[in-house]
């Protein structure tokens, strides 16, 4: 009830500053009707005090305020510590496998050249190429990331990615699914159940790109011989399209946790990739207005599903 603008517009705008949105503010007001009283916690009021009010019932909520304020501190400078050490261990580690891999191809090419057969040239010039691919996708991948992460605070790219259309499935999306698992053998693995074709608003690359992230995580994290089901059906004038593998699973404290440079008991299982894959897909699939859910039973299988709304 203040001048000029009420205590609500004074919260919005602090709350609008990068400066000040994390600065914790109660509420000292005359206004104890219930609708007020959610009106300011909807904005992002921190506590809520009627007047009149004691000096010890405001000192009290001061100091539960700064608590907590240093509790959720603590807990982004944890995160972010562990991202830091899931970065430190695992970048290094996905570039310097196929750098290793290059290095060592090439110096016995260079030493030996001379007694090596024809075939052990061509054993080690396809580990060169292997190992090369493999740098180029992850640094390719770090790339995107870093591109998608930018695009989502401009409202004018995220209109411009929407502004494509692709129709799902088509013969090529589903060959590139073919031809992917087909690098591990095990294209006898995959399982197609796709309805009736539907018009998204994405690009065809996007589309495969997210495709693409989500198979590699399901031949990866599932044996040879298991199957790998691919299914599309229409909701609510959504695209959901699923992929499920039934590979070793993750609990759901895993689930919560994923995110760019995670991995999971990597001193048990040696997988590839910086986790890039999965938050890349779950990046471009919200970009177009869509999302990622996953469910996951561990020792079981796992579900990825993407959800994209069609036109």
């Amino acid at each position: 009830m203040m001048p000029e603008i009420d205590g609500y517009g004074v919260l919005s705008v602090l709350r609008q500053q990068p400066t000040t949105a994390t600065i914790p503010l109660i509420f000292l007001t005359a206004k104890s009707d219930k609708t007020d009283f959610r009106q300011g916690m909807e904005l992002g009021a921190d506590d809520y005090l009627t007047k009149p009010f004691t000096r010890a019932e405001l000192l009290a909520a001061i100091s539960s305020r700064l608590e907590k304020q240093v509790a959720i501190h603590q807990q982004s400078q944890k995160k972010l510590d562990e991202l830091r050490s899931s970065i430190t261990m695992s970048l290094p580690h996905e570039m310097r496998t196929p750098l290793n891999g290059i290095l060592g191809f090439s110096e016995l090419l260079m030493k030996e050249s001379d007694s090596l057969h024809r075939h052990e040239i061509r054993e080690m010039a396809e580990g060169i190429y292997k190992s090369g691919e493999r740098l180029y996708r992850l640094i390719q991948n770090f790339l995107l990331y870093a591109e998608l992460e930018i695009i989502a605070t401009d409202p004018n790219r995220i209109k411009q990615l929407q502004s494509y259309q692709t129709i799902f499935p088509t013969l090529s999306l589903k060959k590139n699914i073919i031809d992917q698992a087909k690098k591990t053998g095990r294209e006898a693995d995959l399982q197609f159940f796709l309805q009736t074709p539907c018009c998204l608003r994405i690009c065809e690359t996007k589309l495969a790109k997210i495709l693409e992230e989500l198979i590699d995580n399901a031949l990866k994290f599932s044996e040879s011989g298991t199957i790998i089901q691919i299914v599309s059906r229409l909701v609510s004038n959504q695209l959901i399209i699923s992929i499920t593998d039934h590979g070793r699973g993750m609990t759901i404290a895993q689930i919560a946790e994923l995110g760019a440079y995670r991995q999971f008991e990597r001193q048990i299982y040696e997988q590839q990739g910086l986790g890039l894959g999965f938050m890349i897909a779950k990046r471009i699939a919200e970009l177009h207005g869509g999302k990622l859910n996953i469910y996951s039973n561990l020792g079981e299988r796992t579900v990825v599903e993407v959800v994209l709304p069609y036109i």
